[in-house]
């Protein structure tokens, strides 16, 4: 909510400078986001009377204007269209200072000018202006303009909690502001409007549930088209509410002063009383703001004899709405049930403040008197006569008492209370106190539709004590050191070993596009939102690589030719009637294989770089790397991981097609592997060091070039002699000396006995039985 911090000094005003105030206000639970002045700072701009206007002697445009300013008159050279004798404007005399420029004495084309006529955006109010700043005719003449336009002033924008919706109010905010500092509140006196007439409208309630209380009243003979007052007009552009009409300005006003959402209904226009029912199946109605509302049986509405004139709670509607013609006026102030309206602004794809304070609670004990407040104000600003006030009433939600105990409160606070002052806070809250013997049985006011429970009495008597002087004691408990078993790697174990691959963490959004999903995952059907809070972000991710690629993305757009991210975090898909909630480790690598050196030639990253890093995080696990095809991955440059018998996650290159609609100059290379699967350690085992040197062997073989790498390795190591430590491959050839559709493979092999040197013989016969392996289940030719 923004507000005039004047304003609020009307109804309490605190011995507390702006900044303290708002930090009064935020410490005892109350958010102050933001302080900003009313105006930019500027000085020595007075009242200025235009005496008279003439047209300057060497320029068409210009006009030479003589200014009473309360002391002799000025000459000043003005280029304003509007500029004529007998207005008053804001005239900055010379010496001033303005927003980015200061007045001088100066020669205009030949005519001296001592001062400027100015606008609104000169003075800093608008960002744009068509001409002079007209002030009122009654302005007094030489009186600064702050002071006459109540410039010295900040608007603070205030964030309640959403059980909070009694300080969305000028009156709400002075009674917190009362209870933090102990100063008195000055709330607007409300007298009863004596009725001038007799006539009424009926008022029905089909409704009562949703709306157990309604007030009305007609005023006749209004005239719509009176100014609204500039201080009104000055206290709602302050809050964020552009003035419409002196009627819809009135309701508007009342709202942010008591917190009670009033409408105005054009009496004409209204067929028969008004009654508040729940709206027909496919109802239309045409809004305010010019959109038609197709309505169904959970929407509330007020409608007259024939038709829905409004939707409760959210927006009045077009056809009785109040025009310049409107002559009698229907003044309505309600209370509708939360519950009623909540959601409905989310459905409708557009919400009010009328809305968002109804959502939220609304004071059911300030109706009548809100209802008096803008009628007050009418027959002040619009004239009229006022008929008497009409009141339809159910059952209103009862405030139960609540019993609160000092012990309690103590322990749960950890301070010692006096019980004075835990019943004075309640006091000045507004809450009814009966205490015997440190417990106290309070009773909540009308507005306050947070206190049910004793905790919730416990907070308000921490925040109004003041959470700073609530002492930070350490808890003292008994520390244990939890087991950390070997067989599994903690996530801060994994987030460095990643880290110190070159990877940076990211955390992205687990609400995605939908089409996302269908993209990335081949998942037409995702675990989709109830509620999104945005069109983008409506379903839930099932992977990570679509958050991972948008953040390449971002980064490629913002200049980045090397990126490096990975993730750790949960995906969601559907597991028959319930969800799966799975975590995941996800990484991607585009740009360059390394960052730019002189000592090491530029390369862009591929798919063994990655699958390197993987090998790396795995280790001494050896995870197996199969051929696959996945939906966000290019077929021929993809596989999936396998640990035992187990598929654990998948790498590759992003599709062609991917890469082409979301911008990327190059292929990122991705991965995403189970968390489990990465987490998953291996206990150390003892082995004995060698005591005796390695022996190498090299063999290579011709091979059909269908048959898999990986396959052929997982045969050697499986037929290897005990003699055999380790089979690498260290080279792969493919050239025109070669059979057309052949590769040869070169493996290097070690060999060592931990408690004796080996012979040739020994050694022979290893590699000779790894030959046999590869001639046997391969059919390849040794070389």
């Amino acid at each position: 909510m923004k507000f005039s911090e004047n304003w609020l000094r009307t109804f309490v005003n605190p011995p507390l400078g702006t900044d303290e105030l708002a930090d009064a206000i935020t410490f005892a639970g109350i958010e102050v986001e933001e302080i900003e002045p009313a105006a930019p700072a500027f000085e020595q701009v007075v009242v200025g009377e235009v005496v008279s206007v003439e047209k300057h002697p060497d320029a068409e445009r210009l006009s030479v204007c003589q200014v009473n300013v309360g002391v002799a008159p000025l000459t000043i050279v003005c280029g304003a269209p509007n500029v004529a004798a007998g207005m008053k404007v804001p005239t900055a005399l010379v010496g001033a200072k303005l927003p980015g420029i200061e007045i001088k004495a100066a020669k205009v084309r030949g005519v001296e000018s001592h001062g400027m006529l100015c606008s609104q955006k000169e003075l800093g109010l608008s960002d744009e202006a068509a001409g002079l700043m007209v002030l009122p005719d009654d302005s007094p003449v030489g009186m600064s303009v702050r002071e006459l336009l109540d410039l010295d002033d900040h608007v603070l924008t205030t964030k309640p909690t959403p059980n909070r919706g009694d300080c969305l109010s000028i009156l709400g905010m002075s009674r917190e502001v009362a209870a933090i500092t102990s100063a008195p509140a000055n709330a607007p006196r409300i007298k009863a409007i004596v009725a001038d007439m007799d006539d009424t409208l009926s008022v029905t309630l089909d409704a009562p549930d949703a709306c157990p209380r309604y007030c009305g009243r007609l005023v006749k003979g209004v005239d719509s088209t009176s100014p609204t007052p500039r201080w009104m007009r000055s206290r709602l552009e302050r809050s964020g509410i552009r003035s419409i009409s002196a009627v819809v300005d009135i309701t508007n006003f009342v709202m942010l002063e008591l917190g009670q959402p009033l409408h105005a209904f054009d009496a004409l226009k209204l067929e028969g009383g008004i009654r508040v029912r729940y709206a027909a199946q496919d109802e239309k109605l045409e809004l305010l703001n010019g959109r038609t509302a197709e309505l169904g049986p959970d929407y509330l509405v007020i409608a007259d004899d024939k038709k829905a004139v409004a939707l409760a709670g959210i927006m009045g509607g077009a056809q009785t709405a109040v025009d310049d013609h409107t002559r009698d006026i229907f003044l309505e102030s309600a209370y509708f049930a939360p519950e009623v309206i909540a959601g409905k602004s989310r459905l409708l794809g557009f919400g009010s403040d009328s809305s968002f304070r109804f959502e939220r609670g609304v004071d059911f004990g300030e109706t009548p008197r809100a209802l008096e407040r803008a009628t007050q104000l009418v027959l002040e600003i619009c004239g009229g006569d006022a008929g008497p006030l009409t009141e339809a009433r159910a059952a209103l939600p009862e405030r139960k008492p609540v019993t609160l105990r000092l012990e309690r409160a103590e322990r749960v606070l950890g301070i010692a209370l006096e019980a004075r002052d835990v019943e004075d806070i309640l006091r000045r809250l507004g809450f009814s106190v009966k205490s015997h013997e440190d417990v106290f049985v309070v009773t909540p006011p009308s507005y306050r539709f947070d206190i049910a429970i004793e905790e919730d009495l416990i907070e308000e008597v921490a925040r109004i004590h003041g959470y700073d002087n609530i002492p930070a004691a350490a808890p003292v408990a008994r520390a244990t050191m939890l087991r950390a078993p070997e067989t599994t790697r903690t996530r801060a174990a994994l987030r460095s070993a990643i880290a110190q691959r070159d990877y940076t963490e990211v955390v992205t959004y687990s609400f995605i596009d939908s089409r996302w999903e269908a993209d990335f995952c081949g998942n037409t059907h995702p675990v989709a939102l109830a509620n999104p809070i945005a069109s983008q972000m409506s379903a839930m991710r099932s992977s990570l690589i679509p958050g991972l690629v948008d953040s390449v993305a971002f980064n490629v757009r913002h200049k980045q030719s090397r990126v490096r991210v990975f993730e750790i975090g949960r995906c969601f898909r559907k597991a028959g009637d319930d969800y799966a909630q799975p975590v995941r480790i996800g990484g991607a690598a585009y740009g360059e294989a390394l960052p730019e050196q002189w000592g090491v030639a530029s390369r862009r990253v591929d798919f063994y770089d990655v699958k390197g890093d993987l090998e790396a995080l795995f280790a001494p696990r050896e995870p197996r790397f199969e051929a696959a095809e996945h939906p966000a991955l290019h077929p021929g440059k993809s596989a999936q991981l396998i640990v035992g018998t187990q598929t654990v996650g998948w790498i590759g290159e992003l599709h062609p097609r991917w890469q082409q609609k979301y911008y990327l100059p190059l292929a990122p290379v991705l991965f995403e592997i189970e968390y489990d699967a990465l987490a998953a350690g291996v206990v150390p085992a003892y082995r004995e060091i060698p005591k005796f040197p390695p022996v190498r062997r090299d063999v290579a073989a011709l091979f059909d070039e269908q048959v898999p790498f990986q396959a052929v390795l997982e045969a050697l190591k499986a037929q290897a002699s005990p003699l055999v430590t380790d089979v690498r491959l260290f080279d792969v050839y493919r050239g025109k000396d070669l059979e057309k559709g052949k590769k040869s493979l070169a493996f290097s092999v070690l060999l060592q006995d931990t408690r004796k040197t080996l012979t040739d013989a020994e050694v022979d016969s290893a590699v000779t039985q790894l030959r046999d392996v590869l001639r046997q289940r391969f059919d390849a030719k040794l070389r």
